[in-house]
């Protein structure tokens, strides 16, 4: 059963060394403070399997650990044995989970980890589906969902909005802060592809999930377009979990 999720963009500039040695980036300050703390919680949250579902070209499971590298953007980051396999949006979850369990796991052992690569073009029944089988493999499942918002304002005039993609993020802005797995399952792939969301198809993975689960609450830690992408960063829980985000 699902118990609670965290979502996360997975741009590269999340990881620090992404900005050389400063670290820097001021205006990404606060989305990797929300990333960290809403991964951090959903660790905290003490599930006994941590699904990691993340937009990649082709759908495909993969074994924890995994490896996964951020070497062709210049980040002399990598985890796992052996070549690179993971796509980008699990590499980047990985990092934030291993960061994550390092920082707040506690006493021995930890939870189970699975990863999921879903399929850009996967239909919102596929999506439910797995969401709905990823929530059935225990009795504590902590869900880490991994995607980007609008990119469309990315390839016009940079810097300038684009009331089509504003738009768009704000339904998923909303749905993300009222729980609303309804709202997200009912997002159109064809609007998505458009508009160069490709957190459509993990967004619905979480919709599947929560869809038996009663008094799910969600709370919105981040939204910000830095470069031009939409990155969204919430939380999500059930049970006593709700009423700590409600706090």
């Amino acid at each position: 059963m699902l118990i609670a999720a965290a979502v996360c963009p997975h741009p590269p500039v999340l990881i620090p060394a992404a900005m050389g040695e400063a670290g820097a980036g001021p205006e990404l300050a606060g989305l990797r403070a929300a990333c960290a703390a809403a991964v951090l919680g959903l660790v905290r949250s003490q599930p006994d399997l941590i699904a990691v579902a993340g937009s990649a070209p082709s759908s495909q499971t993969y074994p924890w650990p995994s490896t996964g590298s951020l070497h062709r953007y210049g980040i002399p980051w990598s985890t796992g044995p052996g070549n690179p396999v993971l796509p980008l949006s699990l590499t980047v979850g990985t990092w934030l989970l291993i960061k994550a369990l390092a920082d707040g796991a506690g006493g021995a052992g930890g939870p189970a980890v699975t990863l999921t690569a879903v399929a850009d073009g996967a239909g919102p029944a596929e999506c439910r589906r797995l969401g709905e089988s990823l929530a059935g493999a225990s009795a504590r499942v902590g869900l880490l969902v991994m995607g980007d918002g609008s990119a469309k304002k990315a390839i016009g005039v940079p810097g300038a909005p684009d009331a089509e993609a504003e738009a768009y993020d704000d339904g998923i802005a909303a749905a993300l802060a009222a729980g609303d797995a309804g709202a997200l399952g009912r997002l159109d792939p064809g609007r998505a592809a458009e508009l160069r969301v490709n957190g459509r198809a993990p967004w619905q993975v979480l919709a599947g999930a929560a869809e038996g689960t009663a008094g799910m609450r969600g709370v919105l830690h981040h939204r910000s377009a830095p470069y031009d992408v939409s990155y969204h960063v919430a939380s999500w829980a059930a049970g006593p979990g709700a009423a700590a985000l409600a706090g």
